[in-house]
């Protein structure tokens, strides 16, 4: 056994080795290991190492090589002594076996020296499992001239075998595509059910926070005037209700009072305070005296469950529905999508399931809309990059695929050591591509083999990267018709379908639903109370956006935004109407920092996020309304540049 320094770290080199192995999903891939690993161990070229799975074992149909023909042979002609000879050695060196034979030879060892040399071997390895050879390594002759093969090597290869040897079996017996697919799927699940738990908290919580202040204030409503009936009332409404007509409060207050008083039967409906948090009023008859009792409070769990569940046909929602109402994500879907009614709540309840996610997401959505979609899907997974790819139309190139995945160094095409997109946004990234039905059918199968099992391959190459990216693709074609004239891949489909979301056309929307979106809408847009209610949206204005429908919710924004703006001009108070500068603002983080303005400027974290978008002072100052030195000063006291 020769003895030589090494210059392979087997502790730390091999764990990498180890985690190839864990990866291989099938036997080529575990003959292109083998090589890499006996390259680095010893020095040995690639294409002189050779992995064979015998085929008995693989059920392999393919006819055997000569090599192939000739161990079997001897495998199976070859007398007992010759067998624990082999069993004794694990490993047949043949310069290690002609020495020992040139000064005590024996007939075994003939044998041995006689079968390397046919099969022209410098080392031949039998994997066992379970006792029994399933495989067999071969390095060729002279592969490492002028040079032995000493005793760490050894050991080294009998350990690498021993590994192979279980993946073997692993391949062999069971289904290790399907093992990796149901391990992806319990990580998603998991990972969804941990993200519901937080907004089940989140939302606890929230109730939690109003009990411990619970009150109910009561107002006494009698020929058109309101009373306070307790000290609750007055600290609940911050307003002077009875001279502040125009206010959304009053308003909401009167109409209850007048439904009231029409049906002499409770009412209830929900309003909010002047610091934007939801209140419940519930008015009932005073027959007595003639009057209308209101009660004011904050919301519990059963409030608002009973005016929204009629619009939810499966109770399983009824949880979504809480989190819509109480929690930080379902804020931003309200903000989005500021309607009710029984399509847009049940739409948003979806949207809100697939923001919990991390599954690969297709949605078929108006193009105006994917991108502030994106932005909220993007949010609630709290992932800090989110990169965009517009494929504007059918790819004839590599150009994208070498972008997601890399590309195999042996075709030599200069990638200027720009990581691919799946490893650099790993663990922290939404990928965002538009017009999933661009791609090519290879770029197809790739992406899709990396969303159903979680790693993929570099481009033109076996070898695996695992990855951690969430996938949201868009299209406005029909996969089904492009799979049937083979423009699309069956594979991506099957996966894509899996997690799905459509939005409900604005053009099939129920008149009802659209009145109250363009109410959320007006809502939004306007900061200043004192002209909101001059502002309102009349029926007349409502009935035009019915018959002229937008197409987008982007569309309806901006609709309503020229229309509010044209009435503060017409009633000359546009320069006093605070409209929300965040308002045709998609991303949750701009739109925060747009409502702060100037004082945006005070937070670091905010600056950070600024810079990280714009990259540029000038447009961080324009952003903000702020002059450009303003800005410098902060970038600089932030360490920013």
């Amino acid at each position: 056994h020769v003895q030589s320094p090494r210059s392979f770290n087997f502790i730390d080199d091999f764990k990498d080795v180890l985690e190839q192995l864990s990866q291989a999903t099938r036997m080529q891939e575990l003959k292109h290991i083998t090589q890499t690993y006996f390259k680095s161990v010893s020095d040995i070229p690639l294409r002189r190492t050779t992995l064979h799975i015998r085929s008995s074992n693989t059920r392999s149909e393919q006819k055997a090589s000569k090599i192939e023909s000739t161990v079997e042979t001897f495998l199976n002609t070859h007398d007992n002594s010759v067998c624990e000879y082999i069993n004794q050695l694990k490993i047949l060196i043949y310069d290690e076996i002609d020495f020992s034979n040139f000064y005590e030879e024996n007939n075994h060892r003939k044998s041995v020296l006689a079968f390397l040399d046919v099969i022209n071997a410098d080392i031949f390895l039998p994997v066992y499992a379970k006792e029994k050879i399933v495989a067999y390594i071969i390095i060729d002759r002279f592969a490492r001239p002028q040079k032995f093969y000493s005793s760490i090597e050894r050991d080294e290869m009998l350990v690498f075998a021993r590994y192979v040897a279980n993946i073997i079996n692993l391949l062999q017996k069971r289904n290790l595509d399907a093992l990796i697919h149901q391990e992806k799927e319990m990580k998603e699940e998991l990972y969804s059910k941990h993200q519901e738990i937080n907004q089940y908290k989140e939302s606890i919580q929230s109730f939690l926070k109003n009990t411990k202040q619970k009150r109910i204030g009561i107002i006494f409503y009698k020929q058109h005037r309101f009373v306070f009936g307790n000290r609750s009332a007055k600290e609940l409404i911050k307003i002077n209700i009875n001279i502040q007509d125009g206010h959304p409060f009053t308003k909401a207050l009167k109409q209850l009072a007048r439904d009231v008083e029409e049906y002499k039967s409770p009412q209830k409906s929900f309003t909010k305070d002047t610091d934007g948090n939801k209140l419940v009023i519930s008015g009932v008859p005073h027959l007595e005296q003639n009057s209308v009792i209101i009660l004011i409070y904050y919301p519990d769990i059963a409030d608002i469950l009973i005016t929204q569940r009629d619009f939810l046909k499966d109770p399983t929602k009824w949880d979504y529905l809480l989190y819509l109402e109480t929690t930080k994500s379902g804020t931003l879907i309200n903000q989005l999508i500021p309607g009710s009614g029984e399509t847009l709540l049940n739409f948003k309840i979806s949207l809100l399931k697939m923001a919990l996610s991390n599954k690969a997401l297709l949605l078929e959505i108006a193009e105006d809309d994917l991108r502030a979609t994106v932005e909220i899907l993007h949010h609630i997974s709290l992932r800090e990059t989110l990169h965009v790819l517009k494929v504007q139309g059918p790819t004839k190139n590599v150009d994208i695929a070498m972008q997601l995945f890399g590309i195999n160094p042996m075709f030599g095409i200069a990638t200027n050591n720009q990581q691919p997109l799946l490893k650099k946004m790993d663990g922290v990234g939404t990928l965002f591509i538009q017009n999933i039905h661009f791609l090519d059918l290879e770029t197809q199968e790739y992406l899709a083999e990396f969303i159903k099992y979680g790693f993929y391959k570099i481009f033109r190459s076996d070898q695996k990267v695992v990855s951690n990216v969430r996938i949201i693709c868009s299209t406005n074609q029909n996969l089904q018709t492009l799979i049937q004239e083979g423009k699309f891949s069956q594979n991506l489909f099957n996966e894509l379908q899996k997690a799905s979301l459509s939005m409900p056309s604005l053009v099939t929307l129920p008149e009802q639903e659209l009145n109250d979106l363009a109410d959320g809408f007006t809502e939004q847009a306007i900061q200043t109370q004192a002209f909101k209610n001059l502002l309102t949206l009349t029926s007349k204005e409502k009935n035009k956006f019915t018959h002229n429908r937008p197409a987008s919710l982007q569309e309806f924004k901006t609709k309503i935004q020229n229309l509010l703006v044209q009435k503060s001009k017409e009633n000359q108070i546009y320069e006093e109407t605070h409209f929300d500068p965040a308002y045709t603002l998609t991303d949750p983080d701009l739109i925060e920092a747009a409502r702060l303005g100037k004082q945006a400027l005070k937070d670091p974290k905010i600056m950070a996020m600024l810079w990280n978008k714009f990259k540029n002072q000038n447009k961080i100052a324009t952003f903000l309304g702020v002059n450009r030195s303003s800005v410098n000063r902060r970038c600089k006291d932030y360490n920013l540049i």
